[in-house]
């Protein structure tokens, strides 16, 4: 799959360029080895200043109380701000998204200046803003309600694009064929074309999840107890700054990594819903010289009997191979008839029939009718005689 992704995007490279690229790549490695070890020695040996690989500066920042006292708390205040931002982002970008698709041109214009000047602000300017307005007004938690605003802001407007991208990018005939259906154009675009949109745009909203997370490190400038704010609280208290970032950075990557692989199995997951099935159902086989082996078709080919209404069955159970044995216990793989009365016929494990067939019940029905209709046939022609 991946080299098919990769010969879209440009050609495969022959012995030649792949020998290059070998040469490039072990060349690089080089490189940030060397980088690597130059930064070991440097962080060892610092001019002025203590050993910052001494175990001494690296056990605070990795015992079990700096994991309950200090990361824990700031990871679950991250994902607190960063679950609520994610819920008011969706709201507001599917709120101002629908607005700027709407005929209406006054809402049109309003949605569309409202997610402009989101996406223009930055979203540090938007914090530090409404955090002065909150304290201001009294609000408990200044901090961590400017925190979610300012990213239910920015990125709504991110979603709200991700909308309108989605909506532009479907085929015309959705909003043709229900236009033609009597739809109004703001209820094709509610009903219709903005389900397909987000069930579209929902990989690339899921990625935006780890942009929100990040921007909540932001908020540690104004004071909000994240996990940033509250490793800096603890490399401050034991002076091993850099070892308490340093693992503040694992997590962040650990937690972004797996909204990342989220975001790759989502696509996946999705395809298997809407996809069709891998295997075919199993239909009837097809008789020789019958191309459908439909049982309406042999129903027509058997003609109506003579004197008698049109059949509700054909009387053979149609396939390749006529005499096949055991078809009863492979009618559906065989494609039955449910209107044959021989396919009403129960089995057990063994493949023997549970109760009596009910062709031969009919078949003595109608041999007994017969039976009378001759009867009365015999005795009007006696009748006339006489």
């Amino acid at each position: 799959m991946a080299s098919n992704e990769s010969a879209v995007l440009f050609d495969q490279p022959g012995p030649k360029g792949r020998k290059t690229i070998r040469i490039v790549n072990w060349i690089a490695g080089i490189i940030f080895a060397v980088v690597l070890v130059l930064i070991l020695m440097r962080l060892h040996n610092p001019p002025d200043g203590e050993n910052q690989l001494s175990w001494e500066l690296w056990k605070p920042a990795l015992d079990a109380e700096a994991w309950t006292d200090f990361y824990l708390p700031g990871l679950w205040a991250t994902i607190r701000a960063s679950v609520l931002a994610v819920i008011g982002a969706v709201v507001f970008g599917l709120l101002f998204g629908i607005g700027r698709l709407l005929p209406n041109v006054i809402i049109r214009a309003v949605s569309g200046a409202i997610v402009e000047f989101a996406r223009a602000v930055p979203v540090l300017l938007l914090m530090i803003f409404f955090w002065r307005w909150f304290a201001f007004a009294g609000l408990p938690s200044p901090a961590y309600w400017a925190v979610v605003l300012a990213l239910v802001i920015y990125n709504g407007s991110v979603v709200a694009e991700l909308v309108r991208s989605g909506v532009g990018n479907l085929p015309n005939g959705q909003r043709e064929a229900s236009l033609a259906l009597g739809l109004t154009r703001t209820q094709s675009l509610i009903q219709i074309e903005v389900p397909q949109a987000i069930y579209a745009m929902l990989p690339a909203a899921v990625t935006q999840l780890v942009v929100v997370l990040k921007d909540t490190a932001l908020g540690s400038i104004i004071m909000y107890t994240d996990l940033l704010q509250e490793s800096r609280r603890l490399g401050s208290m034991y002076f091993n700054i850099l070892q308490t970032l340093v693992v503040a950075a694992v997590v962040y990557f650990i937690v972004c990594w797996l909204l990342s692989r989220l975001a790759e199995w989502l696509p996946s997951r999705m395809q298997q819903h809407t996809a069709a099935p891998a295997e075919p159902e199993p239909v009837a086989p097809i008789a020789i010289m019958d191309p459908s082996n439909v049982n309406q078709i042999a129903v027509a080919k058997e003609g109506v009997p003579l004197g008698g209404a049109q059949r509700l069955y054909h009387v053979h159970h149609r396939g390749t191979n006529a005499s096949i044995h055991r078809w009863r216990e492979t009618r559906y793989v065989q494609g039955y008839d449910e209107t044959h009365p021989e396919s009403q016929i129960e089995f057990d494990k063994n493949g023997k029939p549970i109760k009596d067939n009910p062709l031969e019940d009919l078949m003595k029905e109608a041999k007994k009718k017969e039976a009378e209709h001759h009867q009365g046939k015999g005795q009007s022609k006696t009748d006339r005689e006489s």
